[in-house]
């Protein structure tokens, strides 16, 4: 026994002797390598840790509240002041936590630990470092005293936003000192810098909130505070959004949306302190060129909209690259830095209800169907219809926007001119759960609910723009989904490359003829014209097909409009950020001109490129009046596309008319 404990002792000596000096630690605590951030161009967008040594001021920690104090003691080291700088309780623990699979869970590491790992060590997880940073630990723990390393940690750690340490935090969210935050304030940053993107109260405030719950509990649970002071402190931001409770952030740097998604990004795969302090060389996707265009066309749309007095503040713009699922530009806000329209609030990723641009999916699932498919010369009958909604509730009644029925009408014509009738018909004719299926495909993530009704074909169900886009992008590239990414490669600053996102991974979602026909549809200017009139224009470019796709929701709170040719695609969003009416305009009035103003910029000095027509996709002359193939007894024929397995059915035929 004594010979193991020699043995132990000799090999803890010989590791604290390879060791940098626990003496360095301040010194240490105060340097760091610069993480920086490329356009796809090589300019230099953000510097994630700038020159000047970032927003951070140091402060002492009799200046640092205690309610801060007791909720990261809680939540990150609760035997802080009882271990000799490992605590064999918080690993126990942690494995505990583990092993039941809880979602929430504390972590192993001391504070003192965290330190080491962020001033000393590299973030390789190996048991060699995990050793060493054990022993050094133990050793800093030996030549410090406890509230010097507390001091040092708080003023060193990441708490998003550009904000380190907690009186660089206090400033950013709460415009305060650290020194005078309350037991909300301070639950509320205290579960901030484990994981600063997940945890971003301005993007992510449920979450923050949740977590928020977390320190709470933890502190009643370790006796810094009773259950009634936790009440009170969780009921101070009850009901209230993040606009109510924080200081809105202002941002000093170019391409504030897409920068910060870049980061929370980042640090969801290497970690915040990598982040911050380890140098890393990030290209991004960004086209600068296509960014000023959108940023131009934006700012301009919302000039003319505010000449109109429609009372629309705010809009957003992404564009893809659907052969890559590139995000070639990002315009998350009409104005970060206005607070006035919560312009810090990303509504590029933020899920909003989206009107008739869903509806080229309720057409798709009809065509996907093995038996009894619609096509695009199926004939829908456009009449005052009730609909089912459930045992006790009165029937869905929906209304077409121009307030009129249209009678007969092709899939193609209700769904270039947005009828609304037609697509709940379509929606009914395939099911909710084709539809949702279908949309998950896609890539969107957040038609998830149970008690969607057939008022989703109509755009009830929440989708945010970037997703809408992407979904769109499947039909621009005969069916491939692709996901949307921001970041093309990640290199050390030595130039050693860490991921490369070159190669996109493609998956065939939809069958290249279904996607064609859609496109088919949306690109037909002649179809539309019944129900835009001269307002189409808005949906074409002036020397190239184009598909598009309006949309509006109820009260006239969100306006769409997404559209793509071979080479790009684009959607934007119109309206107030929380969620009040605009006045007196629809999609194709208030998204559209964004829209075409940015995708004639953006196509300037690209070659014309034409829709693909698949293999399997054909032609044949219809008979107008039923959709059916025509024959010479039909009065008024037309040529249409159909999937060659999937043709129209023939006049003797009764199945499949969709009335």
């Amino acid at each position: 026994m004594l010979l193991l404990a020699g043995m132990l002792l000799l090999g803890y000596v010989r590791i604290a002797a390879m060791l940098p000096s626990p003496d360095e630690l301040q010194d240490r605590a105060n340097t760091f390598k610069t993480t920086t951030i490329y356009d796809r161009k090589g300019n230099l967008i953000y510097e994630v840790f700038p020159a000047d040594a970032g927003r951070r001021t140091v402060v002492p920690l009799t200046d640092i509240s205690p309610h801060l104090i007791n909720a990261t003691l809680a939540v990150e080291d609760p035997n802080y002041y009882r271990h000799p700088g490992v605590d064999p309780v918080g690993i126990a623990r942690a494995l505990y936590y583990i092993f039941r699979q809880e979602a929430t869970r504390p972590g192993g590491s001391s504070i003192v630990q965290q330190l080491v790992k962020l001033t000393y060590l590299s973030s390789e997880r190996t048991l060699e470092r995990k050793i060493k940073e054990a022993v050094l630990a133990i050793e800093i723990n030996r030549r410090y005293s406890k509230d010097a390393i507390l001091e040092i940690y708080l003023n060193h750690i990441f708490y998003g936003n550009l904000a380190y340490g907690i009186e660089a935090a206090a400033q950013t969210y709460f415009q305060k000192h650290a020194s005078d935050l309350t037991l909300a304030e301070a639950s509320l940053l205290a579960g901030i810098p484990q994981r600063p993107g997940e945890y971003d109260p301005y993007t992510h405030w449920e979450a923050t909130r949740n977590r928020q719950a977390d320190v709470l509990r933890l502190m009643v649970e370790h006796g810094f505070i009773s259950p009634m002071e936790a009440t009170r402190a969780w009921m101070a931001f009850a009901d209230k959004s993040p606009e109510e409770v924080l200081a809105q952030p202002k941002a000093d740097f170019q391409y504030p949306h897409f920068v910060l998604m870049v980061r929370q990004e980042l640090e969801a795969t290497y970690g915040p302190e990598v982040v911050t302090k380890g140098g890393l060389r990030v290209i991004t996707t960004l086209d600068p060129v296509l960014q000023a265009a959108a940023e131009q066309a934006v700012q301009e749309g919302m000039r003319s909209l505010a000449e109109r007095r429609v009372q629309a503040t705010n809009a957003a713009l992404v564009a893809l690259d659907p052969n890559t699922g590139e995000v070639l530009a990002l315009v998350g806000s009409a104005d970060y830095n206005n607070e006035a329209i919560s312009g810090q609030i990303n509504m590029a990723i933020t899920p909003r209800q989206t009107g008739s641009v869903i509806k080229p999916l309720d057409y798709l699932a009809t065509f996907e169907m093995p038996e009894d498919y619609w096509t695009p010369a199926t004939v829908v009958l456009d009449e005052r219809t009730e609909f089912p909604d459930g045992p006790g509730r009165p029937p869905y009644v929906p209304r077409n926007y121009d307030g009129k029925f249209h009678g007969p009408v092709s899939v193609r014509s209700a769904l270039a001119n947005s009828y609304n009738i037609p697509a709940v018909k379509a929606l009914q004719h395939a099911g909710i759960p084709a539809l949702k299926d279908l949309a998950q495909r896609l890539g969107i993530t957040t038609l998830t609910r149970d008690d969607y009704g057939l008022s989703l074909a109509l755009g009830s169900g929440e989708v945010s723009l970037l997703e809408m886009t992407n979904a769109f992008a499947a039909f621009a590239n005969g069916g491939q989904r692709l996901e949307p990414h921001l970041i093309l490669r990640v290199e050390t600053q030595d130039g050693d490359l860490l991921a490369d996102y070159s190669q996109p991974y493609k998956v065939q979602v939809v069958e290249p003829a279904h996607a064609f026909l859609i496109t088919s549809i949306l690109s037909d200017r002649t179809a539309r014209l019944p129900a835009f009139g001269r307002a189409a224009q808005w949906l074409e470019l002036p020397d190239r097909p184009v598909a598009a796709k309006t949309g509006t929701t109820n009260d006239v709170r969100d306006g769409w409009t997404i559209g793509y040719t071979p080479q790009i695609v684009a959607g934007v969003w119109v309206g107030n950020t929380d969620n009040t009416p605009m006045k007196g305009v629809s999609g194709v009035s208030s998204a559209a001109p964004i829209w075409r103003d940015f995708m004639i910029r953006a196509h300037q000095g690209l070659p014309v490129q034409q829709f693909q027509r698949p293999p399997d996709v054909i032609q044949l002359e219809v008979c107008i009046d039923t959709g059916f193939l025509a024959t010479p007894a039909c009065p008024n024929k037309r040529l249409e596309y159909f999937k060659s397995d999937q043709p129209p059915p023939l006049p003797e035929e009764a199945q499949g008319n969709g009335s």
